[in-house]
């Protein structure tokens, strides 16, 4: 076999190789994704409310509701047994009066958070006096002495979470003195013929301590219940001269933002 033949056979596989090369090329394309021309569709949006609570995040929120407020101690007690000589001439029953105000939570650990307030706070108690003697029934005499004290509260609140919504709560309340007076009511046959308020906040103590404690329902829309109690620990009479002790049961409706 001379040169020209082998250059010649190898020039005609190269030739081959290069058709079939370019063919084979040709049937195999690159896949490639078709870019998405249709609507781009929205991100759920959360908003920061909704946000907060599902986090626990700290939350400011709104509290009003109803107070029934009465006194307790030696001092009272000495009052109803002087009482009980009048064969019911002489009762002494609970004051109604509001609270409202604003408060923070602040959760801690999950169930538990902490919740100091500033409420203004009514409280104080009522005795009413009749004549003792059935013969003069008909008169309808009544007299009621009622102490009206306002206070502004600064409760310090542990919460505790045990079913979902419902929580328990309970911590120490300042509370302090911004008026106190006696208001005095006189009525003869249905008709009122005497009405004067006294003066009496120099009487007591400007602050008063207390421990507070109950149950609340708190939904996930920002409303809420509770109902709690006040315990009273400071003697109200600043110069010592009698025991009185606040205790009120409170009712409230609150929102959290």
């Amino acid at each position: 076999m001379n040169t020209k033949r082998i250059f010649g056979r190898l020039a005609a596989a190269t030739l081959l190789l290069s058709v079939f090369g370019t063919a084979a090329q040709a049937q195999v394309q690159t896949h490639r994704v078709p870019a998405y021309t249709g609507k781009a569709q929205a991100r759920p949006v959360t908003s920061y409310k909704s946000a907060a609570r599902s986090t626990g995040g700290p939350q400011l929120g709104i509290r009003a509701g109803v107070n029934v407020s009465d006194w307790s101690g030696d001092a009272v007690q000495s009052v109803m047994d002087l009482a009980g000589y009048t064969n019911g001439a002489v009762t002494k029953s609970m004051k109604t009066g509001f609270h409202a105000g604003l408060y923070a939570t602040l959760p801690l650990a999950p169930g538990f958070s902490i919740e100091p307030g500033v409420l203004y706070s009514e409280k104080g108690t009522k005795l009413t006096g009749s004549l003792p003697f059935e013969q003069f029934d008909f008169l309808n005499a009544r007299v009621t002495a009622t102490s009206r004290m306002s206070y502004v509260d600064v409760p310090v609140l542990a919460k505790v979470d045990i079913v979902p919504g419902f929580y328990l709560f309970a911590g120490p309340q300042a509370s302090f003195l911004v008026s106190g007076k006696a208001r005095v009511e006189a009525g003869l046959l249905g008709f009122d013929a005497y009405q004067q308020d006294f003066d009496i906040k120099d009487q007591f103590r400007p602050v008063d301590f207390s421990v507070t404690g109950g149950l609340g329902y708190q939904s996930t829309s920002g409303f809420g219940l509770s109902a709690g109690y006040d315990y009273g620990l400071s003697s109200l009479d600043k110069n010592n001269r009698f025991d009185a002790y606040n205790r009120v049961i409170k009712a409230s409706v609150n929102y959290s933002f």
